[in-house]
């Protein structure tokens, strides 16, 4: 598959599956419940990816699917260049230090303050050198303009530094694309405005970023490439068009 891209997908179908270690692909296919099929989707390196369509269409699942969560059983896909089809459990964990994840809840370490959950990740994912990891942290938090707040304890940040602490945590490996789940679902609008403005950056540093949201206020203000899932398929949309 052609490595120009950092995510590509051609002909694959998405399930919902637990994704088992004990089940074969072919128990798994009959087991499991398809979402979406006939899929192919690629994403160049700096390049942003809207996904849209309504709770239940696939957008979760297609990105659990990118980042191993749940297994592609069907078709072709790498991601940051690693084959989904060839994929074995025990290389999930390097998988994911290629990309970054931001979740729909945060899964912050509640006990430790930014530094520290920063600190865990990288020590986590193999840093051994402490000037090399206070140096790493020390930039994502200024990408993310948490600088000042490394000190702090989750529970005395605001939603939205909240989800810049998340985001910081997921730009810690230097990843090739970051996924994102609906990162501005439970922010006010002006809070989510500055998400937004710190995504359209990570995406000019060359970090593609593949986002999906049901906000259309956000995608007015920020437009870029969109990608609709509607009745078990995806197709290209033209925005512009579609929002006039």
């Amino acid at each position: 598959m052609d490595e120009k891209y950092v995510v590509r997908l051609r002909n694959a179908a998405i399930y919902h599956t637990d994704g088992s270690s004990r089940r074969s692909t072919e128990k798994l296919l009959r087991e499991s419940e398809m979402v979406l099929s006939e899929v192919d989707l690629s994403v160049a390196p700096g390049e942003f990816v809207y996904l849209l369509g309504r709770v239940g269409s696939g957008k979760s699942t297609l990105l659990k699917t990118l980042y191993a969560e749940v297994p592609l059983l069907t078709g072709e896909g790498r991601i940051a260049g690693f084959d989904l089809r060839r994929l074995r459990r025990k290389d999930i964990p390097y998988l994911r230090r290629s990309i970054g994840i931001v979740f729909q809840d945060y899964q912050l370490l509640t006990d430790r303050n930014v530094f520290m959950n920063l600190y865990y990740v990288l020590k986590a994912t193999g840093w051994k050198h402490e000037a090399q990891i206070r140096e790493r942290i020390g930039r994502v938090l200024d990408v993310v303009q948490l600088t000042r707040k490394s000190y702090k304890m989750p529970f005395e940040l605001s939603g939205g530094e909240q989800q810049r602490l998340v985001i910081a945590r997921a730009l810690l490996n230097e990843p090739k694309v970051l996924l994102a789940d609906e990162p501005t679902g439970n922010l006010d609008p002006v809070t989510a405005d500055g998400i937004m403005q710190l995504f359209r950056d990570i995406a000019s540093r060359g970090c593609a970023v593949v986002m999906s949201t049901h906000n259309t206020s956000l995608i007015e203000n920020y437009p870029a490439r969109a990608i609709l899932f509607a009745q078990g398929h995806i197709r290209e949309v033209d925005l512009e068009a579609e929002l006039s």
